[in-house]
């Protein structure tokens, strides 16, 4: 049962109602700047401006790649690793009498694919009904403006945190999660962590680990008159990604020792998500790569897994006559990212259970997720309740992504709700 007074319940989901249509807009603005991998750096300029006009001592930052190179949980730099910096709005209470909490969301974006497989502009945050469309409207920019007006919401009624509260955004979210170990890094540290992902109104109980890696296979250029004599780069690449299922198989069936992923009819993906090679069409290929993501299971090593995929390569390439003198190289080159698990029974758990109840009127359900959430950071090695939990969405990464405002607006209500309890509250001054 809640520990709020019922009173102050009730204006606190007023307050945040109050403030949606607000709300509303400043997400669309968000979903307006184009955000991709390396370009979020207005963006973030944005959000530094809303925290600061806020009163919030601000923190802007830029990653330390060698500080996340020497850490376990770091992914490997890539050329197009963003340069955008992390930005962190800090609330300090006038005396600390309540438990402190990061919120956190992340403004990088999946690329938005070809235009016309959209029906209105990807990066145009057009409202049809209860739904608002464009790319990152679901993940995560709704999340993002959640996490500050369900601050707003406590401010309207004269009330702040009665602890430290940071409000976090990151980039690198979708190919290394290296922002988020980026804030860890700089010391950021708190009782409990909130991020809201679109979840459908459900928490988050175990979560994967993922990794990206690329295999490059060298073929014999000849002739396409003479293709007997040289060797397919492209046709054996295939070959090499079946190996690779086959793998993808094995790790499937070790799941009835995992729990929460047990009753999963296939909880490990392999995902082959680019496949570049060749050079004429004449030409018996001379290279052919491959871009592959696949999830582990939460508690399994990165390393360890990524040997297993390395010996499984060189395993097929022993039995082929070309490839076990020219064998593929194998590179990992984004996620290299473990999974966790949310043991039921913390307190924070049970504040967000409390909070949902009120706001949404029914009980919290928890769920397993198979792609990767900036919560292991804060899960694995600030050893703190992680919880994730967001809005309904559709479409996330596909076309037409979309979001549920009236979600939005009972988890706006929810956060706040746990905000108040969680870090207490006082009057501002």
């Amino acid at each position: 049962m809640s520990k709020l007074d019922p009173k102050l319940r009730e204006d606190i989901l007023a307050s945040a109602s109050e403030g949606f249509e607000k709300q509303v807009a400043f997400t669309q603005d968000l979903v307006r700047f184009p955000s991709t991998r390396g370009a979020e750096h207005t963006i973030q300029d944005l959000v530094f401006r809303e925290l600061r006009s806020r009163g919030y001592a601000m923190d802007r930052f830029s990653m330390d790649r060698e500080a996340i190179g020497k850490h376990r949980g770091g992914s490997p730099w890539m050329d197009d690793h963003s340069e955008a910096p992390i930005v962190v709005g800090i609330h300090r209470p006038r005396e600390e009498t309540g438990r402190s909490l990061i919120l956190q969301s992340h403004l990088d974006v999946v690329p938005p694919g070809p235009a016309d497989m959209w029906m209105h502009g990807a990066f145009d945050p057009v409202i049809r009904g209860d739904w608002m469309y464009g790319r990152g409207s679901a993940d995560m920019k709704a999340g993002a403006a959640a996490n500050i007006f369900a601050l707003d919401a406590l401010k309207r009624l004269g009330l702040q945190p009665a602890s430290t509260l940071y409000v976090q955004s990151v980039v690198e979210e979708e190919a290394t999660g290296n922002g988020a170990l980026m804030t860890h890094l700089r010391g950021y540290k708190a009782d409990a962590v909130l991020i809201p992902e679109p979840e459908d109104e459900m928490l988050v109980r175990a979560n994967t680990g993922v990794l990206w890696f690329q295999v490059e296979v060298k073929g014999l250029p000849v002739h396409v008159r003479e293709m007997d004599t040289g060797f397919n780069a492209i046709d054996a690449a295939y070959r090499v990604v079946a190996a690779l299922r086959q793998l993808e198989e094995d790790w499937n069936a070790r799941k009835h020792n995992e729990r929460y992923l047990n009753d999963l009819p296939h909880p490990i993906n392999l995902n082959i998500g680019k496949i570049t090679g060749g050079d004429w069409a004449s030409s018996v290929p001379a290279w052919c790569r491959v871009d592959c993501r696949i999830s582990i299971y939460p508690g399994v090593d990165a390393a360890n897994a990524a040997e297993e995929i390395r010996d499984c390569v060189s395993a097929f390439a022993s039995k082929d006559a070309y490839l076990a003198n020219s064998p593929p190289v194998v590179t990992f080159n984004g996620f290299h990212a473990e999974g966790y698990r949310l043991e039921p029974g913390s307190e924070a758990e049970g504040v967000l259970e409390n909070a949902h109840l009120d706001a949404v009127g029914e009980p919290l359900k928890s769920f397993t997720t198979l792609g990767y959430l900036d919560n292991r950071v804060y899960a694995l090695y600030d050893r703190i309740p992680s919880l994730c939990y967001g809005p309904i969405s559709r479409n996330v990464h596909g076309f037409d992504e979309c979001v549920s405002l009236s979600s939005v607006k009972r988890i706006t209500g929810a956060m706040a709700l746990f905000i108040a309890e969680w870090c207490g509250t006082e009057t501002i001054s």
